[in-house]
């Protein structure tokens, strides 16, 4: 995907455009205006007197508006353009453009002004990819409209265009005829709505009581709200007070309501593939988001424990007590071609659905919240013996019901070359992988507390304790690899170790399923020149037989995995570690504008000097969005224990002092100030020093 695409958004719905605005669908290139898993507009293409329009700059206002200065022809810095454009752009809830034409001669000046326009109506999932067109397109220009339409059996799309002006409209396009005066202008709004339309011809989102009528005005006002809310951030290095506050504003432009849930809203997973709820993306970024946004993670432990596996079904992977990988709501999922209605195969979900919950009650008190999805969190950790334990030792596994459309890996690498043994062959099926057996581990002892301290079930703890010693003690022993001393990526289903170095092994560090005794030689691997490029872990280690520093899973670094690496390595008392992965993605950070993608290159920082975007990454991405958030806690020692927050900054010399204030909590709003002090590994329990306001 190239980045110099201009967007937009407002939650899952979204426009991607060139720089000057056009949107002209290429198979490679997902521009387009979105929404519901739908490409409403493949063709929006503005021309004056039949010549292109070029940027002469651009205003990104804010996420949801963006506008461009535009000159007919080719841009010159030798010839004064005697016509300019400027083009006015807005999203929300439905997408908007005003056009304004200048004209800047001594002589009036007669004008065609053209807009194309045209709809393929594409599912987002398989953008790029040969693919037939199954049902009808229409178009139909009515009533001073331009409607375009798709319909395939009952499921019906629409795009619908207005304009506040008057225009001769074909089924191609709008064009109007205009006369100015010198140094006169004339402007037109044209209006684009995208239709989801049941059999009767009604939009379905008229007949949900909770929709939201979003306007710029109200989105302005809640991206507002948000960042007074926030707790807000002051450092000596400007490059992580920049990336926290577009962190900030990515959280608050990916939310989308729920329809589970009125009035309440969660992030997309990321533009422009994963514009939908993922349950991984939606736990993992509300991990990270805790000591910013907390209100997030109930959020999505709710939409989550509604949506939780209630049956056996082979064709959405789904199980009882699992929890749902993903939900789309385009043309794919209607007709079942793919199973995402909603869908379930992960395996790391479900364990990360009930850390979520027992990190949530530490951070805000909320034990109602506790009580009121027991039943769901019993279900999701009898959910790791029963059905995640395929092979019946104490492990937890993966192996897709659905054999023709079922994702074939089911933790967070889900390429289906990430996970591989040391010289490339990929494992057969089930694949147990490492850190799956951390959430696993991790999942259980904070189940325990929660069935003692809440559900006031002694034995359940007891018992869930009991397992995760047991699992530590089994892990340690079948994963190790003896000869380069570092944890397999997975077994495979014949119990070999599948011995790829990874950064699967930093997530073992934050689940705590690591032996003290080699905490230190995975902290090292870490850090060491395989797996680090400096400016992060990359996701396998170079030398591997299946790497490459622009590998989706195989080699590219991924800020939401280095985040959790850096908690990890905190975990076990890595200060320098930590701090080191830390100023590398925001360092990385500076150089993306403050907002990091999805992805970047795995290359060695000293041959590139700057990173190298990953062509495909999703940006924004919530998990990308939650990165900074993460390691500001890390950075801080941010911890809650009983009713207060406590900190042991720790911080490398470049980020100097950093201010967090008003940090929301159970505590109710406190301040946390770190500064550079003597390096020191020792102690990895925070001591006190957040300030009560």
């Amino acid at each position: 995907m190239k980045s110099d695409l201009i967007r937009i958004l407002d939650g899952n719905t979204f426009v991607l455009s060139a720089g000057g605005g056009d949107i002209e669908a290429e198979p490679s290139v997902p521009v387009g205006f979105f929404s519901f898993d739908t490409r409403f507009l493949s063709r929006w293409r503005l021309t004056v007197n039949g010549e292109r329009v070029s940027a002469l700059a651009r205003d990104n206002r804010s996420y949801f508006e963006v506008r461009f200065f535009l000159v007919p022809g080719a841009p010159t810095h030798y010839v004064d353009a005697k016509v300019s454009v400027i083009r006015e752009r807005s999203l929300a809830a439905s997408f908007e453009e005003r056009l304004t034409v200048l004209n800047h001669a001594a002589e009036p000046a007669d004008l065609t002004v053209r807009v194309e326009v045209d709809s393929d109506f594409s599912p987002l999932g398989v953008l790029g990819q040969p693919r037939e067109s199954v049902g009808r397109i229409y178009k139909r220009v009515e009533d001073g409209r331009l409607r375009l339409g798709y319909e395939r059996e009952k499921f019906r799309r629409e795009t619908l265009i207005s304009t506040t002006e008057p225009a001769r409209i074909d089924e191609h396009g709008l064009t109007y005829h205009i006369r100015l005066g010198s140094q006169e202008k004339w402007t037109t709004t044209l209006h684009v709505r995208a239709l989801v339309l049941r059999p009767d011809g009604q939009d379905v989102r008229d007949h949900l009581s909770h929709r939201r009528q979003g306007t710029r005005q109200k989105l302005q006002h809640d991206l507002d709200g948000l960042l007074g809310e926030a707790p807000r951030l002051t450092c000596d290095w400007d490059a992580l007070s920049t990336a926290y506050r577009r962190s900030l504003v990515d959280l608050i432009a990916l939310r989308y309501p729920t329809l589970a849930l009125p009035g309440q809203a969660m992030p997309a997973a990321g533009l422009p593939w994963a514009a939908t709820l993922v349950g991984r993306d939606s736990i993992l970024t509300s991990l990270q988001a805790l000591p910013v946004v907390p209100g997030l993670a109930a959020t999505t432990l709710r939409v989550l424990g509604i949506n939780q596996g209630t049956v056996l079904d082979d064709f959405r992977d789904e199980e009882p007590g699992k929890i749902l990988r993903e939900v789309r709501l385009g043309e794919m999922a209607a007709f079942e071609e793919q199973p995402t209605l909603p869908y379930y195969g992960g395996a790391d979900i479900t364990p990360l659905f009930v850390i979520l919950l027992d990190e949530y009650e530490r951070w805000t008190g909320d034990v109602a919240l506790v009580r009121e999805y027991e039943d769901e969190a019993r279900a999701a950790l009898h959910w790791i013996d029963e059905y995640g334990d395929m092979m019946d030792n104490g492990y937890l596994w993966y192996q897709r019901r659905n054999e023709h459309t079922g994702l074939e890996n089911q933790c967070w690498k889900e390429a289906w070359n990430a996970i591989s043994y040391r010289d490339g062959r990929l494992p057969g099926l089930p694949r147990a992988t490492c850190e799956l057996q951390g959430y696993a581990y991790d999942a259980k002892i904070r189940g325990a507390r929660l069935a003692r301290e809440f559900w006031h079930d002694p034995a359940y703890a007891d018992r869930l304790e009991r397992q995760a010693a047991e699992l530590k003690q089994r892990f340690n022993r079948d994963f190790w690899v003896c000869d380069g001393e570092y944890y397999a990526l997975a077994l495979d289903g014949d119990g070999r170790q599948v011995d790829a170095l990874s950064s699967n092994i930093g997530h073992l560090l934050w689940s705590g399923i690591v032996d003290e005794s080699r905490a230190a030689k995975i902290a090292e691997h870490l850090l060491g020149p395989r797996l680090f490029s400096g400016w992060g872990v990359r996701t396998l280690a170079d030398g591997e037989g299946r790497y490459n520093p622009l590998g989706y899973q195989v080699g590219t670094v991924w800020p939401f995995d280095n985040s959790f690496i850096a908690w990890g390595l905190r975990r076990y008392g890595f200060t320098r570690e930590a701090g080191r992965i830390a100023e590398g993605i925001i360092d990385a950070a500076h150089y993306f504008g403050g907002q990091l993608p999805e992805a970047f290159g795995g290359y060695d920082r000293e041959l590139t000097r700057h990173p190298v975007r990953y062509p495909a990454a999703n940006s924004p991405q919530a998990l990308a969005t939650g990165a900074p958030l993460l390691l500001v806690r890390t950075l801080l020692g941010l911890e809650p224990y009983g009713a207060n927050l406590t900190t042991a900054p720790a911080l490398p010399d470049r980020f100097g002092r950093i201010e967090l204030r008003d940090i929301p909590g159970r505590w109710g709003r406190v301040d946390a100030i770190g500064k550079v002090a003597p390096e020191s590994h020792a102690g990895r329990q925070p001591s006190p020093g957040a300030s009560p306001r």
